[in-house]
């Protein structure tokens, strides 16, 4: 059911006019939502400017903080009572974007994931196991309901609690895992702790990676220790979600898939069109949302696009690695978090000083956000139940934040060096490898 061959190897010319049927709906359906029906007259654009594919560039770009000012529901083309679900997300300032689904948008969804995971082999006699994080991030619910959809059995077992995670791929025959890269790595040294063999004890064939950026060289490491073949993912909450696109058994690109999104590549720069294989800003576009389309999106995310013919005969473009992000957001367990989230958190307590500093650093194969606050003289002054008190403080803050526990370093004032010009509030020490 999920080997959608019409669809998947779709001749390049028919494929073109099917995005040009949807691009025109998804432009009539966005004009009906507030923001975009301003934005659209501001430009002097209308449905009747797209003639052919390419009239997409007459179209103005959609921005994060576009979302943000259309917060919380100046993107919404349908009545609020036929939204069934929504997914946030915090940014640079504080202000939650936010998305909404339909019934309609969330099967669309399970079916993008059925058809990403049935692609690498998944089917209904495979064990899924979910080792990521529920709720507002969409990661785990994305995989998870496209297992459902596939019909294989699903063990939403979250994030962490490796020696649970272990015990349940034992006891259930888990043959797929879905987790995030730097975890994978450190669920290795569990193994050995817990004198398991992934290759002999269990029944692992696939797993899926995401929510991180990872090397190639980390893949074939998780390959290798697991005895799996593990696939590159992506996806982003303003696309739903994972499921955008998603490597076949090639290995050669992730496959975008091209019925549901169109897919430009642009100079971060002038904004401009790049060539094929080309470095530059991801900018998609969705063309089968219901309930929040939207038109020509800037990722932020780098990669390069190629659309040359995959052995494995599917005609969808291929993305390459994402390389990061041409803006300051930087991702430490799979949570996307920018700078200004911590300054906002800091800056809010009294006995904090007036300058930080964010470390990030790999330690065991685990990424690791150290932030190191200076604190007001007459408090630094203090005794050191009152410091240890301030440090936890801080630390449940910046937790409630951004979704993980960092490490808090208290600092005497003056000690972290003044950058001349502009402030340098990340150190990033890892290296991919």
């Amino acid at each position: 059911m999920y080997w959608q061959k019409d669809i998947e190897t779709m001749p390049i010319s028919a494929l073109q006019a099917l995005q040009l049927q949807r691009l025109k709906e998804m432009v009539r359906r966005a004009s009906t939502s507030s923001y975009y029906q301003q934005l659209f007259q501001e430009h002097g654009v209308t449905v009747e400017d797209l003639q052919q594919i390419d009239d997409i560039h007459k179209l103005p770009f959609t921005t994060k903080q576009d979302l943000r000012n259309g917060y919380p529901y100046g993107f919404l083309t349908v009545p609020k009572d036929e939204v069934v679900r929504l997914h946030s997300s915090s940014g640079t300032t504080g202000q939650a974007t936010v998305v909404f689904h339909t019934t309609h948008d969330i099967q669309d969804w399970a079916n993008l994931m059925a058809r990403c995971m049935y692609m690498t082999g998944a089917r209904k006699s495979d064990v899924f196991q979910n080792m990521t994080g529920y709720g507002m991030f969409t990661g785990g619910l994305g995989f998870h309901y496209g297992a459902e959809r596939l019909g294989a059995l699903t063990v939403p077992a979250g994030s962490g609690n490796s020696k649970r995670q272990i015990r349940f791929m034992k006891d259930f025959g888990t043959t797929i895992l879905h987790i995030i890269p730097s975890y994978a790595l450190h669920l290795l040294s569990v193994f050995e702790e817990e004198g398991v063999d992934p290759k002999t004890d269990l029944c692992l064939k696939t797993v899926y990676l995401g929510a991180e950026p990872h090397s190639e060289h980390t893949r074939r490491r998780i390959e290798g220790a697991l005895g799996v073949k593990a696939y590159n993912s992506y996806g982003l909450s303003e696309m739903y979600g994972p499921g955008v696109a998603f490597e076949c058994p090639e290995q050669q690109g992730l496959h975008i898939w091209e019925d549901s999104y169109f897919v430009e590549i642009i100079d971060p720069q002038t904004l401009k069109p790049v060539s094929d294989g080309e470095e530059g800003e991801l900018v998609l576009t969705t063309l089968t949302r219901e309930a929040m389309p939207l038109i020509r999106y800037r990722t932020r995310d780098l990669t390069s696009v190629c659309s040359e013919p995959c052995a494995c005969g599917r005609t969808h473009k291929r993305l390459s690695r994402i390389k990061g992000r041409s803006d300051d957001m930087f991702i430490v367990k799979g949570v996307n978090v920018f700078p200004m989230q911590v300054e906002t958190v800091l800056m809010s307590i009294p006995e904090v000083g007036t300058n930080y500093v964010i470390e990030l650093d790999t330690e065991e194969e685990i990424d690791v956000m150290t932030v190191k606050v200076e604190v007001q003289s007459d408090f630094f002054l203090g005794d050191v139940k009152g410091l240890k008190a301030l440090q936890q403080k801080i630390t449940a803050a910046l937790r409630s934040e951004v979704l993980f526990t960092p490490r808090v370093t208290l600092v005497e004032p003056d000690s972290i060096p003044e950058a001349q010009g502009k402030a340098v509030r990340v150190i990033d020490h890892r290296q991919q490898h």
